[in-house]
């Protein structure tokens, strides 16, 4: 099945990243776009792409549940050989669709297909369900990867997450008082959306200079 993949940032980039979106929500969610305006402004190349159960949701208008995460694997897969990128890859996505790239990236990695993971709010475990961890896999993961969470994410919190086992090959970017958006109550923070996107586009930057 071709895919349809949405693109920003400059045709040139050095960098290309590659996100899938989360459970219930497109590839076009206003979370998912702002994320990748953010990354496009500090130069990289984004394309996102949805898994077929959510492309049925627009074409067929049917509400298509969300398979078991790890059935998704061969779709990232797919996504990644028709994408083609032409120079270094990140892979990752937002909530399940960073999970999804988590479960696939040490085999690409080590394959040289894509040189890093990112990935946006990660879904550590359900909301109020804090002992069914998504986190085995994760401590023995062997690519370069940066999460970005916000500190009151109910998919795992600033107070949880230190306590997991987790690969020394992760970077965690913990963004003050984010939702599972990442976004922040500015009147609690001090800190606007616009501001968590800006560290974000700044922290991907950086860790990616370091990969290439």
């Amino acid at each position: 099945m071709a895919l349809h993949f949405l693109f920003d940032g400059p045709e040139d980039a050095a960098v290309t990243v590659l996100l899938a979106h989360g459970a219930g929500a497109p590839m076009d969610s206003a979370s998912m776009t702002a994320a990748a305006s953010a990354l496009a402004k500090v130069g990289f190349r984004v394309a996102r792409f949805e898994f077929g159960y959510m492309a049925a949701r627009r074409s067929e208008g049917a509400r298509k549940p969300p398979p078991r995460a790890e059935t998704l694997n061969p779709e990232y897969k797919a996504a990644v050989d028709q994408l083609a990128a032409k120079g270094p890859l990140v892979i990752g996505g937002k909530s399940m669709g960073g999970r999804v790239a988590s479960m696939v990236a040490d085999e690409l990695f080590a394959s040289g297909k894509i040189v890093g993971l990112l990935c946006l709010g990660y879904p550590f475990h359900p909301p109020a369900k804090p002992t069914q961890l998504r986190t085995r896999h994760l401590a023995a993961l062997k690519t370069p990867t940066l999460i970005v969470q916000g500190t009151r994410d109910e998919f795992g919190t600033v107070e949880e997450v230190p306590g997991y086992e987790l690969s020394e090959r992760i970077e965690l970017l913990w963004l003050e008082d984010g939702d599972h958006d990442l976004k922040p109550r500015k009147s609690i923070s001090g800190f606007s959306a616009a501001d968590h996107l800006k560290m974000l586009g700044e922290a991907v930057a950086g860790w990616s200079a370091r990969l290439t």
